[in-house]
């Protein structure tokens, strides 16, 4: 199966950026999407942002529209940038793969997360 890691989390001041990177391993394929989801301490996991496999369409939450930044750097591998962060961003990020592509999916492989928080 798929299994997904996710790297680049940390600790950033508000206004700060990081990126984050989720890389593919096991059985790959090319025909799949990607996404991340977020999840903040007392609250219910979160959409961020999605990518097709072919990197030409991508869907953001509103919440992070304009900060973040979700491309394709390989067949294997995203990236997420994240600028002008803020406190309110300070989640457990995850991201996720299905053979499919959106926000409204229900997403089969995930990775175990990295932590990002942000001081004020």
């Amino acid at each position: 199966q798929v299994q997904l890691v996710e790297s680049g989390g940390g600790l950033v001041q508000a206004g700060g950026s990081l990126r984050l990177s989720c890389a593919a391993s096991g059985r790959t394929f090319n025909n799949y999407g990607m996404a991340w989801f977020r999840q903040a301490p007392g609250k219910e996991r979160e959409f961020v942002a999605a990518i097709s496999w072919g990197g030409t369409t991508t869907d953001y939450a509103n919440s992070v529209k304009g900060r973040f930044t979700l491309s394709r750097a390989t067949k294997n591998t995203v990236y997420l940038q994240m600028n002008s962060l803020k406190p309110e961003d300070t989640a457990v990020y995850y991201c996720a793969a299905d053979f499919s592509f959106g926000r409204n999916i229900e997403y089969h492989y995930w990775g175990q997360g990295t932590q990002v928080t942000v001081s004020s």
